[in-house]
């Protein structure tokens, strides 16, 4: 099966983040000569996939499902507690770069909403008291 363009650059741009962490508008450079696409397409690519980035991240990143089952099931509180227990706002990172906070869209967890990822581990039924043990299981 032969690869789209498009494709192939989610590919590359997947592989430069999983080495490095977040995609540097050096590599979006690099990625357009080597691909033959404009600057502006490639980072179009990277900041219209919420799961790419374009800036340092801590080694946890936090994504909150802001959905409505989890926005019904207080989410906003828990997004709040979230931010009182690291000290930072949403799209932040923390000082010792352990975590960086971000707000997603559904992410496939609407039965045990509120819910979050963190790296690619769920996190469900959250309440404000079973945040700080999950949270510090992180280090």
């Amino acid at each position: 099966m032969k690869l789209t363009q498009s494709q192939n650059l989610l590919i590359q741009l997947k592989e430069i983040q999983t080495k490095k962490g977040y995609i540097s508008s050096k590599d979006i450079a690099e990625i357009s000569n080597k691909n033959g696409v404009s600057v502006s397409d490639v980072y179009g690519v990277v900041t219209f996939y919420s799961f790419l980035r374009y800036k340092h991240t801590g080694r946890h990143i936090i994504r909150m499902c802001r959905s409505l089952p989890c926005h019904i099931k207080s989410g906003e509180e828990i997004i709040k507690e979230i931010t009182r227990i690291l000290r930072i706002n949403t799209g932040e990172t923390t000082t010792d770069d352990r975590f960086t906070f971000e707000l997603t869209n559904c992410i496939g967890a609407c039965d045990t909403a509120p819910a979050m990822l963190i790296d690619d581990e769920l996190h469900g039924n959250l309440t404000k008291e079973n945040l700080p043990k999950i949270l510090e299981s992180y280090q």
